[in-house]
């Protein structure tokens, strides 16, 4: 019962790391950020390691599940340390004013960090505004809480405009 319990508070950890990093998932950096001890994936995207931080929960899952006590001491830790590892990475990523060897880009990485950073309040506003429209009782506050919404979704459109445009002039930059 007691590692049900550890198994689920570390499943709802790495949900909230993965809606944590859900705007810097796509974007890559020049090089891994990452020790090969700690993380295997040969990409340098954030996405790429919360890949693996989950595939390594399922194996961890499936470790238990069939009662492999050795390979669950050795997997747990060693999984609670990517997850530190990614956490500190996305407490980190605003204050990175680039990430590119081209020195000339770097007002465009800083803008692209701040559109990232844009992104990423607003998804979580627009996350706070959805759980209490599943609690709001009343159709007026129901009806107020749609077009804050409607209208986040709107912003949140025109942020990830202005994302793509900032990467395409980036690429562009760095060809």
């Amino acid at each position: 019962m007691k590692t049900a319990l550890l198994l689920q508070s570390l499943q709802a950890h790495v949900a909230d790391l993965a809606a944590l990093l859900a705007p810097l998932a796509p974007h890559q950096t020049l090089s891994p950020r990452f020790d090969r001890q700690l993380f295997r994936a040969r990409g340098t995207r954030i996405g790429d390691y919360l890949a693996e931080i989950k595939a390594h929960l399922t194996q961890l899952e499936a470790f238990v599940a069939q009662n492999k006590t050795e390979q669950v001491a050795w997997l747990a830790p060693h999984l609670a340390g990517q997850i530190a590892a990614l956490q500190r990475e996305a407490a980190t990523w605003p204050l990175r004013r680039y990430d590119s060897a081209h020195l000339a880009a770097g007002r465009m990485n800083a803008r692209l960090l701040q559109h990232q950073d844009y992104e990423r309040r607003l998804l979580a506003m627009k996350s706070e505004r959805e759980r209490l429209l599943a609690t709001e009782s009343t159709l007026s506050g129901q009806q107020r809480l749609q077009r804050e919404l409607e209208a986040l979704d709107g912003r949140l459109a025109r942020c990830r405009a202005a994302l793509m445009r900032i990467e395409q002039a980036l690429s562009r930059m760095t060809r």
